[in-house]
């Protein structure tokens, strides 16, 4: 037997000796030696044998669309893990710009009309104040209105007391009494006394509430040393939120007035407010780094000095005060420009560091949750598909289970729990990966089993159980490799899949979390028209890295199933 497989070697190695030698005459050559030599047909430089993965690979790169995708996601992995790297900026920092301010800031009235003011629990109500307003226009010394004689009494001008049987009930004057602290009430009894002390000649000292007061020429209502009201026919009222108007800003301001100025310059420590993040003692966190509206850094000025202009409406005798302030702001929504090549958010970030640092956290948080499913459901695939029977049904069953299950409203009552404990921002990304991949593992599994069910029955199975090999290892060396061609082709569509529900999830605030930057909660910031509108860079190029990396996985995904196919043409 042996000498015969000898035999039929020779003559085969004879029968392409003779051909390469026919070749080599038919070309011309007379050094057959060197043909035989160089040309042989059995030499490997002549005949080259692709490996499977070579194939595929050729296939793959026929594929232009495919080509093209993988070359977008070469792309964003460099644009993301990389450009974070050399970014001069951090995801987290703020910039801050010099910027003038001017805004409506306080309204001046000069009272020429009477004001009424009644004691606690008493008849003076508004429809007996205004008998009151046409008795004294009348010049009449009492009113009746339900049974009840009102008296006036003339306390000084423009200063009228209103009696009931003797018991002082209200008040009609134009000078009104203001507390100089801005937590400070002040009583009826303290309001009728103090003017009355302050109208009337030769009064300068008062008894209200038990306590004892003085009254000087400019109004000032003194408890001993302390400045605690101030009488004057001005009304000064500010018109933003949670400012309060010194006595001295308030006496500035009037006296600008009088002498009939259109501008002045006051500065106030008590206008100052901090914008700088607090930090939490506990444990250093930024405190301010929230996407809270209610949280956001405020605009309100460091520097308490303002310039103020003043202009007079005679329509309505009024005064309006204009504040125009240069200070130290977050630079929000600043436009692309040399230092910010993309601009900066609502926070006053660097735009084009939260895309590079929102790219890697999208890529990581999609990659890593394909990886938990794929083993997840490679394992109780493989195991379904491998012993069938009751094992098959069991596990068949959990995998039902799991596709009934409303992933989205789990997650979002997850994300809410989450938030109520103040999950930190990176534990709160792991539990998000993990629950996205436990969720998510059912497909892979049914597409594991059914790959293996058909491979069980093949003849090289027969031959590993013949040689005794172990169950693990068939499983896992042998029938699991079969599978990776339509594993790899499902993870990379799926990619893109993950990476969406990511984005969708951060967009309604149950994702990642600021300050941690994700294409998602990066488009979150447009939360209004004008946002839409007026700040393109805030959200289109988020948009647009979103779009093109789910495109690219999904034709980069394509072309592997394409190059897969042997069936395939191209």
């Amino acid at each position: 037997m042996n000498q015969d497989n000898q035999d039929r070697r020779n003559a085969d190695e004879k029968v392409k000796e003779e051909l390469a030698e026919a070749a080599l005459r038919a070309s011309g050559s007379d050094d057959a030696g060197d043909a035989q030599e160089n040309f042989s047909l059995n030499d490997d430089r002549r005949v080259k044998v692709l490996s499977p993965g070579m194939l595929v690979t050729k296939r793959f790169f026929r594929n232009r669309l495919a080509v093209t995708g993988m070359a977008i996601l070469v792309f964003m992995f460099v644009f993301s893990f990389i450009g974070g790297l050399i970014s001069p900026y951090k995801q987290d920092q703020f910039f801050y710009a010099d910027k003038t301010i001017r805004r409506e800031f306080a309204a001046v009235i000069k009272n020429t009309e009477f004001r009424y003011s009644s004691a606690d629990d008493s008849v003076f109500g508004l429809p007996a104040q205004a008998q009151a307003m046409l008795a004294i226009q009348q010049q009449k010394d009492g009113f009746t209105y339900r049974d009840n004689r009102f008296t006036l009494t003339k306390e000084a001008e423009d200063f009228y007391s209103v009696s009931v049987n003797g018991q002082v009930v209200g008040l009609a004057y134009k000078s009104v009494v203001s507390p100089s602290a801005s937590d400070a009430t002040l009583s009826f009894e303290f309001t009728y006394q103090a003017l009355k002390a302050y109208l009337t000649d030769g009064a300068d000292t008062f008894t209200a509430d038990g306590k004892t007061y003085t009254v000087d020429e400019s109004g000032s209502v003194m408890d001993g040393t302390t400045e605690v009201a101030y009488v004057s026919p001005y009304v000064v009222q500010a018109l933003m939120p949670d400012v309060f108007l010194s006595r001295d800003f308030k006496d500035k301001l009037i006296d600008t007035i009088n002498a009939g100025g259109e501008k002045f310059t006051y500065t106030d420590e008590s206008l100052i407010v901090d914008e700088e993040p607090a930090t939490d003692e506990e444990d250093g966190t930024n405190s301010a780094i929230t996407p809270d509206d209610s949280q956001m850094p405020d605009d309100t000025p460091r520097s308490a000095t303002a310039e103020y202009d003043i202009s007079f409406d005679a329509a309505t005798n009024s005064w309006s005060v204009l504040q125009e302030q240069t200070s130290r702001q977050y630079d929000k929504y600043s436009a692309p420009s040399k230092e910010h090549l993309m601009g900066t958010d609502g926070y006053g970030m660097d735009m084009l560091t939260r895309l590079m640092y929102g790219g890697r956290v999208s890529l990581m948080i999609g990659f890593i949750v394909i990886v938990i499913e794929t083993v997840i459901g490679v394992i109780f695939g493989g195991i379904a598909g491998y012993f069938g029977g009751w094992v098959d049904n069991l596990i068949m069953r959990v995998v039902d289970i799991f596709y009934c299950i409303p992933s989205m409203p789990i997650i979002i009552i997850l994300g809410a729990a989450m938030d109520a404990q103040r999950v930190d921002g990176w534990l709160r990304m792991i539990y998000l990966m993990l629950i996205l991949g436990f969720l998510g593992w059912a497909g892979i599994a049914r597409l594991v089993r059914g790959q293996i069910l058909s491979l069980r029955e093949q003849e090289f199975m027969t031959a590993t159980e013949a040689c005794g090999i172990s169950v693990s290892r068939r499983i896992f060396k042998h029938l699991i490799p079969n599978v990776i061609p339509q594993l790899i082709v499902n993870c990379t569509m799926g990619l893109g899949s993950v990476i969406i529900t990511e984005a969708t999830l951060s967009f309604l605030g149950l994702g990642v979390k600021f300050p941690f930057a994700s294409w998602g909660n990066i488009i979150s910031d447009v939360n209004n028209t004008h946002v839409l509108t007026s700040y393109w860079w805030v959200w289109i190029p988020a948009g647009l890295l979103l779009l093109l990396t789910v495109l690219a996985f999904n034709l980069a995904g394509d072309g592997l199933r394409d190059a897969f196919d042997p069936k395939m043409k191209r």
